[in-house]
């Protein structure tokens, strides 16, 4: 049995190198024209994300991208995202956006990388119980960076905010799970509960066909971690119901673990009925605690409409066109207004 979901999962991740020709083609010339732009006079583009070295022990062995936009209030918002498999922050950022809303908005931006001396794929190891174990491996590193950030460049520590794509998203519901003090809002992105899986093939069988929660629900596995946090941050789930692979099954469970967790029953639910899909709250204290966006017919990855310049989508597969554009509503979930000097 184990064999075969081993095999399952190479094939699965095997469909998607046939992307990976067009997508580093694609990356370099980017690159060259991003290049371009960080050479030009003051009040030209803002430069491309940059990496930084030196951000603490950093036992998951990761690295660091980070955006600066040329003018920040006194002290900025910071908005971490965590891509998914056969992503790069590169890539990412060139197809969804973010650098230009944190040029807008006046928020610091910071990309962890995968390497792939870490997984093949470049997918974060949400899986391994040593990679999302408090204070260890790729979770600690990715604190070390938001540490760093918060210190060198002045962030307000209440907004800390927090996003990822499949495997990212994955890594997000951990970080989200063991640090909760640490963010102001989260966002998680086609991907899955913590505490789902324990190895790539158990992962690859919830990502497939869903898992049944742990004894004691899917709060559990967040409440063991961090069992003295009473206030958590308000957690947005997207997921496409043809999203084949990860099934949209995880996206309730994911649901279910935050409703759990800031104990809130599920029938208190708000639907509310968009072009787009399905979208459903719930509140608590006044304020939308939980929120899922089911996109009807939505495949697998980031949903992004156009941003008036197409912002080179081409260039990642994994951000895909749509009705609602993620990276725009999390900037008004999170109170991110247009920056005005």
């Amino acid at each position: 049995m184990k064999a075969r979901f081993a095999k399952s999962f190479s094939r699965l991740l095997k469909t998607q190198k046939k992307f990976q020709s067009l997508f580093e083609k694609a990356w370099k010339s980017s690159q060259t024209k991003t290049r371009s732009t960080s050479t030009r006079s003051k009040g030209g583009a803002d430069p491309p994300l940059r990496e930084v070295v030196g951000f603490g022990s950093n036992p998951g062995r990761l690295g660091m991208k980070l955006f600066l936009p040329k003018r920040l209030p006194a002290k900025p918002p910071l908005v971490v995202i965590l891509h998914g498999c056969r992503q790069t922050p590169e890539s990412f950022d060139a197809s969804s956006g973010f650098s230009r809303l944190a040029a807008q908005r006046g928020f610091v931006l910071l990309y962890p990388q995968q390497k792939n001396a870490n997984n093949a794929h470049g997918c974060f190891n949400w899986f391994r119980p040593s990679a999302v174990a408090r204070d260890r491996g790729e979770l600690m590193s990715v604190r070390q960076m938001i540490e760093l950030a918060i210190d060198r460049h002045r962030i307000d520590r209440s907004r800390v905010y927090i996003a990822g794509l499949s495997a990212g998203g994955s890594m997000t519901s951990a970080l989200i799970a063991t640090y909760p003090g640490l963010f102001a809002g989260g966002a998680i992105v086609a991907g899955m509960p913590f505490g789902t899986a324990r190895d790539a093939v158990s992962a690859l069988r919830a990502m497939k066909s869903g898992t049944a929660p742990p004894r004691g629900g899917w709060g559990g596995p967040v409440k063991a971690v961090s069992p003295a946090q009473s206030v958590w941050p308000p957690v947005s789930i997207w997921q496409g119901t043809e999203d084949r692979v990860v099934k949209s099954v995880n996206a309730k469970a994911c649901v279910a673990q935050w409703l759990e967790v800031a104990g809130i029953p599920e029938e208190m639910r708000r639907t509310v009925v968009q072009p787009w899909g399905t979208l459903v709250r719930w509140e608590q204290d006044g304020r939308f605690r939980v929120s899922l966006y089911l996109l009807q017919g939505f495949g697998h990855g980031l949903p992004v409409r156009d941003l008036g310049k197409g912002r080179g989508r081409k260039l990642d597969p994994y951000v895909l066109d749509a009705g609602i554009s993620a990276p725009a509503e999390l900037m008004r979930l999170w109170g991110l207004k247009r920056f005005v000097p």
